[in-house]
């Protein structure tokens, strides 16, 4: 069975200016009310919904699929020609998650489902 897509997320410099660009375009309800400042977006549709966070250098855009075992998944990422970027890690009450890039560079996350 196949793994599902459950997030996405735009990286940026200036996140809450994004925050306030994508709310009005899109009519996203888009909430930064929390520790990291990290706007949780909600689409309003039958969608997947995202966020809109801080980039650590240049800013991405990239898509978060669920699975079982994180560490297992790099792993065969690493196989097959992909690089870890973020080890397994968790952020308390919200989510444990990795992030590999993929032999073309893409930078891919991972979920704990």
């Amino acid at each position: 069975m196949g793994k599902p897509v459950v997030h996405w997320e735009i990286n940026a410099r200036n996140p809450s200016s994004l925050h306030k660009f994508y709310a009005e375009l899109f009519g996203w309800k888009i909430d930064a009310n929390n520790p990291i400042n990290y706007g949780m977006v909600e689409t309003g549709s039958p969608g997947i919904n995202g966020g809109i966070g801080p980039a650590d250098g240049e800013g991405y855009i990239t898509f978060y699929v669920q699975v079982e075992d994180l560490q297992a998944y790099l792993e065969k990422a690493e196989r097959l020609g992909g690089k870890v970027v973020v080890p397994p890690t968790e952020i308390p009450g919200m989510v444990t998650y990795a992030m590999f890039t993929d032999p073309e560079g893409f930078r891919i996350g991972l979920v704990k489902g």
